[in-house]
């Protein structure tokens, strides 16, 4: 087996890894300060598309982690990037928050409900029925379906939530047409936030709290991936799937010495 070239650049996943419920995970600070330090390129990645990146720097800042703006990536700036790649200049039909629709807007797309090029799903706190509706209207009218991620539950304090995925099941079922996910486990929002900072995935690593989103998604892009237990995936859990992680470490904690 090839041996492993050193790690370069470190993509990383927020909540499970750096964050959970609104706290900062021990060892999460000192790992963000020698990332800095050691000048090596970086990601902070989410497949939540509720929050701007500048939205999500003030959250972290909160919590004590200098995380600068240009260092984060959602899947709403995956989508983006993915639909200027593909329409330069088209037309959508949103449901989502603030994170998406402004991602859109700063690739010179139109929000529109008549006849849109594509119709783009993302997170937002208030699924309406009449939204899914026009949807779905739209859909089966021909526009593309396009969701941000395929995350069919959220955490919250008083326990999982709808998201994402589960809604996209709706629309699916109402118009027999799939969606397009662009983030986690798609392995296209790992390559695309590595050419924003310059890097190769043979030298990059990607940590991550989830079996099934971040260590597939850095698996099949091509990098080490770094599975930690403070998050949804316990050690036993591991054993389910079909493909492993490059290492399991109990936290970020541990793996502050390798950057």
């Amino acid at each position: 087996m090839a041996e492993r070239k050193p790690i370069e650049s470190w993509l990383t996943d927020m909540d499970g890894v750096l964050i959970h419920e609104g706290t900062p995970i021990p060892g999460a600070d000192a790992f963000i300060k020698r990332l800095r330090e050691s000048g090596k390129p970086f990601l902070v990645l989410t497949n939540n598309s509720i929050y701007t990146p500048r939205d999500l720097q003030a959250r972290l800042a909160r919590m004590g982690l200098d995380v600068p703006v240009e260092n984060i990536w959602t899947s709403a700036l995956a989508t983006a990037k993915f639909l200027d790649d593909q329409r330069p200049g088209g037309t959508a039909y949103v449901i989502g928050e603030a994170g998406l629709t402004t991602a859109l807007h700063d690739i010179g797309y139109i929000l529109t409900d008549h006849e849109p090029d594509y119709v783009v799903l993302g997170e937002t706190r208030t699924y309406s029925f009449e939204a899914m509706t026009k949807a779905v209207r739209l859909i089966n009218a021909g526009a593309r379906f396009i969701c941000t991620n395929p995350d069919e539950t959220g955490p919250s304090t008083e326990g999982p939530l709808p998201a994402t995925g589960a809604v996209a099941a709706l629309i699916t079922k109402a118009t027999g047409k799939q969606p397009y996910f662009a983030g986690k486990p798609n392995p296209l929002m790992m390559r695309t936030g590595l050419n924003a900072i310059g890097a190769h995935s043979e030298t990059s690593a990607m940590i991550g709290d989830r079996m099934d989103t971040d260590v597939l998604a850095g698996l099949e892009a091509g990098m080490q991936t770094f599975l930690v237990l403070t998050g949804l995936t316990t050690e036993q859990d591991t054993e389910k799937f079909p493909y492993r992680p490059t290492k399991t470490v109990a936290s970020i904690a541990d793996l502050v010495d390798l950057v």
